[in-house]
């Protein structure tokens, strides 16, 4: 799954809507989800380099063809700080400092505003739409990081405010702190019902 290219990519994101359509019915007409994801996977890839030059598909762009304006795509930035994530697949998770953002990206945009925290609501504001709308490169970090090969690795050209709704901003950051063996639940795998 992780090394088939479009194809297994697609499949795994179409498996996360497929499973939100599950659980959104199951709870009855009414129901409302909050989906905490990579931005890979949360913003609409149809503007982003992903999908317009890879064919991948995810769950937010999933999520506007079906749900439209009834979905909201929040995109997260930084600047610089600390993340948790592995060097390689089946490596140990670890944290890492994140190298300060690339002089070409949306997040170097933001971090050169002087603002250390904010949010930016593209439905509010016409003109702050227009500003980030022009494809650039934005930062994309998710379980792993590679800071030797930042650039080719984790940057990609998009266009901000057609890929999300709003984005925050945080200037630093620091990784979450995983749960230790304490809070696990016997009796069900971390990878049920697949054993990926």
């Amino acid at each position: 799954m992780y090394y088939g290219g479009a194809e297994s990519w697609n499949l795994r994101d179409t498996h996360m809507f497929e499973t939100l359509e599950h659980l959104l019915k199951a709870r009855g007409s009414n129901s409302k989800a909050v989906v905490w994801a990579h931005n890979s996977h949360i913003g609409d890839a149809r503007h982003t380099e992903m999908g317009a030059v890879r064919d991948e598909l995810n769950i937010g762009q999933l999520c506007r063809e079906r749900f439209g304006t009834d979905a909201a795509l929040i995109g997260f930035g930084m600047h610089t700080g600390t993340v948790a994530a592995a060097s390689d697949w089946d490596a140990d998770m670890e944290i890492k400092h994140v190298r300060p953002s690339h002089q070409d990206s949306y997040e170097r945009q933001c971090h050169d505003s002087g603002v250390r925290r904010f949010l930016l609501d593209f439905s509010k504001d016409e003109a702050v739409r227009r500003s980030v709308v022009e494809q650039r490169l934005e930062c994309f970090i998710g379980v792993i990081y590679r800071p030797d090969t930042e650039l080719l690795s984790h940057y990609a050209e998009a266009s901000l405010s057609k890929q999300f709704d709003a984005f925050v901003w945080f200037d630093e950051t620091s990784a979450v702190i995983p749960l230790g063996p304490e809070h696990a639940k016997p009796g069900v795998p971390d990878t049920y019902p697949f054993g990926v």
